[in-house]
């Protein structure tokens, strides 16, 4: 199963659910601000993409932190991103073999060659 994590409000991820709508790829949508995400998932996302991949120290969750958050969010990510999901880079796109944070439309065609 084809999942994409993000917020519906997200220029990327609206981008990323038109391209997947567009070439016909059935996927799950789930909001990461109303179904929120475990700490295990954070953590194989972490091991996949790396902290800086996941960090999205472009968010206005990130501007709004204060310098000791943000030292806190840097230190390990993972606790923090439980209790702001709008600091995760997204979208987030799983597939049964990768994880890719952002959205790029030749990424996700190679991501997805074959999937039906």
């Amino acid at each position: 199963m084809i999942r994409l994590y993000g917020i519906p409000n997200c220029d990327s991820c609206r981008k990323a659910r038109q391209w997947l709508a567009n070439a016909g790829i059935d996927h799950e949508w789930v909001d990461l601000r109303q179904d929120g995400v475990s700490r295990e998932r954070l953590e194989q996302w972490r091991d996949a993409l790396g902290d800086a991949a996941l960090l999205n120290k472009r968010s206005k969750t990130w501007r709004d932190f204060d310098s000791d958050e943000r030292a806190r969010a840097e230190n390990d990510p993972v606790p923090v991103l439980v209790e702001h999901p709008t600091l995760i880079k997204r979208p987030i796109l799983e597939t049964a073999t990768d994880t890719l944070a952002g959205f790029a439309a030749n990424r996700y065609e190679a991501a997805l060659a074959g999937a039906d």
